[in-house]
């Protein structure tokens, strides 16, 4: 049965057991909330790099247990990053997360060609969502909102694969795809119509596995059962999908912010196709949010 809030996540996550997460200058307190929560709930085990001193006056302040942690001293924000990633490469963590350090200095750590995590020259990293919205009748995976600012048709089609693994981590067996554009008529002049017209048609061929993939889709196609109809659209996606593949990082990014600014939504996030998941969230994002994308990281690890 398919995951449909993220509080299922929670549950589901504790079932398979505690992954190893390592945090990344974890100086600030929605941080450590989220990770000691999720420690409290069983879904991992903690490292967290960052000034002991600082964590220290976090727990006492909050009433955390510092013993919950194995803590790894580096004060230096730059050099928190580094300690946090080499971690990972010495098989000490399942899971990255970010603390307070900034989304440049965490994104440099990871994709140091000596040092960082990238699987090889060719990989794409790629920033994966999960929202729940109190309009949608399950969750909603998109991407990217956060990394790649116009993905070409290679990085589009990396996006795809990422957004199919994690709606399967989230026990959709066969998600559904939709591709976006400004419109679901097959426009030659519009670059999202051809992209996305190559990627339906690489799924029907069974170069995209394990999905129904189809585009182009308005937004309102892909999510409104009504507005298909209306349209005389047929397809397996449109009005019920469960992935929103972005033409570029302004649409994912306003979408998410209305969604979670304006609607009342939820998330959990991370970053897909380095050696480990990232969590990556913004440093003002509540505990709440955080713990959600650690559960979301674990249930993605291997």
């Amino acid at each position: 049965m398919s995951i449909t809030k993220l509080d299922q996540l929670l549950e589901v996550v504790k079932s398979k057991g505690r992954k190893r997460l390592v945090a990344a200058y974890a100086n600030d307190e929605h941080t450590i909330e989220a990770v000691y929560n999720a420690v409290q709930a069983g879904i991992v085990d903690a490292t967290l790099v960052g000034d002991e001193a600082t964590i220290a006056n976090v727990c006492q302040a909050h009433g955390f247990d510092m013993s919950k942690f194995r803590i790894v001293q580096e004060a230096d924000e730059n050099k928190a990053g580094a300690v946090a990633v080499g971690l990972i490469n010495k098989g000490e963590g399942d899971v990255l997360m970010k603390g307070l350090l900034s989304t440049d200095k965490y994104m440099r750590a990871i994709l140091n060609k000596e040092t960082g995590l990238m699987p090889g020259p060719k990989a794409v990293l790629s920033h994966v969502t999960v929202i729940e919205t109190p309009k949608y009748h399950k969750l909603i995976v998109c991407g990217d909102v956060a990394i790649i600012p116009a993905p070409d048709l290679n990085q589009k089609i990396a996006i795809t694969n990422y957004l199919i693994k994690t709606a399967q981590s989230l026990q959709i067996e066969k998600p559904k795809v939709a591709l976006l554009a400004a419109t679901e008529q097959m426009l030659p002049a519009m670059q999202a119509c051809v992209d996305a017209a190559i990627i339906a048609k690489m799924a029907d061929r069974g170069q995209i596995k394990g999905a129904f993939v189809d585009g182009p889709l308005g937004l309102d196609v892909a999510i409104n059962q009504e507005s298909a109809q209306i349209k005389k659209l047929n397809s397996t996606v449109a009005g019920d999908a469960d992935c929103l593949l972005f033409p570029n990082i302004e649409t994912g990014n306003v979408f998410y912010k209305s969604n979670t600014k304006l609607a009342g939504g939820e998330l959990g996030a991370m970053v897909m196709g380095a050696k480990v998941p990232c969590v990556l969230t913004s440093r003002g994002d509540s505990a709440k949010t955080k713990m959600y994308s650690i559960a979301l990281a674990a249930i993605s690890a291997k």
